[in-house]
């Protein structure tokens, strides 16, 4: 029955509901397969069995009367940034562990429906890293390359579920969050419209907060794209569970691949899949930078440090106020966004800085939306390069070593997730392929404002006809 685990969520339901296995024997399958990989990849780092057996025993006399719901017995992992009864919920900070939390409203969501949540995934501290490591869990490592991140802050997650652990996860994502995980390990993630799904019980901010919080949005990863539709009609309303799926070939797709920095074997892997693409009969063509970039990182630089700054420490947020005049002064000077004088200004930003970075960012999205009236969608880079390896040094001393041997600022991690982040777009990120080095390469699928089935249908189209997930070399 290990076979089992290869199969996408989807695949685990029908095997249920077909009397292929009982939920307490997938479950306890799951929990052998994570024993397995526990110790090489440190993905999962929390866990509540008692609770998933009794779960997985009810899930199963559910599906005998005939009563099962949408995931009835379905074995689920959850990013340790989302609260769950009976386990701690860190987001990798100490204080936060000792907590007793309800359920998040996306947990809820996925329990109502029957999914038997067995374990927590991990994430960088306060979830603010391309890398999954902090000091109570550790690091996590990649399963096509262990000496290489899974990314972050989903990483546990994405590494869980390449590796087969877990066949459906909930993530979240403020700065490529669901996306650069998914691109690292191979997997799929669906970032929905802002505000499209309740970030209630999302941890940062702080344990009860009632505000949503502007660019973070929580969503589904999972190994196939019909499975993150799945999971998001039941995390958001207006996302049916079915929905027709488009010939490649009516399709209108943009390809942006130019204005950031982008290695040469990540472009090479998107424009395979663009070659693909348009041999099955889609129109794939390239576009220029759909909004002026320099207007983009700004705002978003703005948007992105109010939000951040307000998660620290009162002291730290003291002193952002303090550096202000010195940070004007290194403006002045020529000091860019990339500077501690950028920076500061983002993180301390007033009030009226942030209205006019929204200003511009509703022109951005308003921009975007007249480009996408006549496409389908755009598809667009995640990351500068694949998969990097585990560096946990301060941010300032890291750089990204492309496969030329030069290197780029660890901020330009954020280029490309930015337009989706800031203008509040869907985006669903698809495997495009596997680079030169043989690491996988996601790509993104982004949509106008509120066309998360859209994205979702595109990407499953792009699944069945292409092929998607590959399963990493067993460790």
């Amino acid at each position: 029955m290990a076979d089992l685990l290869a199969r996408d969520a989807t695949g685990q339901l029908l095997a249920l509901k077909a009397k292929e296995i009982s939920a307490v024997e997938l479950l306890k399958l799951v929990l052998a397969r994570h024993e397995r990989t526990h110790g090489r990849l440190n993905a999962v780092v929390a866990a509540d069995l008692d609770r998933a057996l009794d779960y997985a025993r009810a899930a199963d006399d559910l599906r005998a009367k005939g009563a099962a719901g949408a995931l009835t017995g379905l074995p689920m992992t959850v990013k340790d940034t989302l609260d769950v009864i009976g386990m701690p919920a860190s987001s990798g900070v100490e204080v936060l562990r000792r907590r007793k939390p309800d359920d998040a409203a996306v947990v809820a969501a996925v329990r109502a429906a029957g999914a038997v949540i067995w374990g927590k995934t991990n994430v960088p501290v306060r979830a603010a890293d391309w890398q999954s490591f902090n000091r109570l869990y550790g690091a996590t490592s990649n399963p096509w390359d262990l000496a290489r991140t899974p990314g972050g802050s989903s990483g546990g997650a994405a590494a869980a579920l390449a590796a087969g652990v877990t066949a459906l996860e909930i993530g979240s994502d403020i700065g490529g969050s669901l996306r650069v995980p998914a691109s690292f390990c191979g997997v799929f993630s669906h970032k929905p419209t802002w505000g499209l799904v309740s970030q209630a019980g999302h941890i940062p901010p702080a344990p009860g907060t009632h505000a949503e919080r502007d660019l973070n949005v929580v969503g589904p990863m999972a190994r196939s794209a019909r499975d993150l539709r799945l999971l998001m009609s039941i995390l958001a309303e207006g996302v049916p569970a079915k929905a027709e799926i488009p010939d490649l070939k009516t399709l209108k797709l943009g390809l942006w691949l130019d204005g950031f920095p982008l290695d040469s074997e990540v472009r090479a892997t998107i424009e395979d899949l663009a070659g693909r693409l348009r041999a099955a009969g889609a129109e794939v063509r390239p576009i220029s930078a759909p909004v002026p970039l320099d207007q983009l990182m700004d705002s978003y630089q703005v948007l992105l440090g109010s939000v951040v700054a307000t998660d620290m420490p009162a002291a730290a947020q003291a002193r952002l106020r303090r550096m202000r005049a010195l940070a004007a002064l290194a403006r002045g000077l020529g000091a860019g966004r990339a500077s501690w004088a950028g920076l500061a200004r983002a993180y301390a930003a007033s009030h009226a800085e942030w209205i006019a970075a929204d200003e511009v960012r509703a022109r951005l999205r308003a921009t975007v939306e007249a480009d996408l009236a006549s496409l389908d969608a755009i598809l667009v880079p995640v990351a500068p390069t694949v998969a990097f390896p585990h560096d946990h040094r301060p941010f300032a001393a890291r750089r990204l070593k492309l496969s030329d041997g030069g290197t780029i600022p660890y901020g330009a991690m954020l280029n490309w997730i930015a337009l989706a982040t800031a203008c509040h777009l869907p985006a669903t990120t698809v495997p495009a392929g596997l680079a030169a080095s043989g690491l996988p390469v996601g790509v993104q699928i982004i949509g106008a404002h509120g066309a998360d089935s859209r994205t979702l249908s595109i990407a499953q189209a792009v699944d069945e006809a292409l092929g998607g997930f590959i399963a990493p070399p067993p460790g």
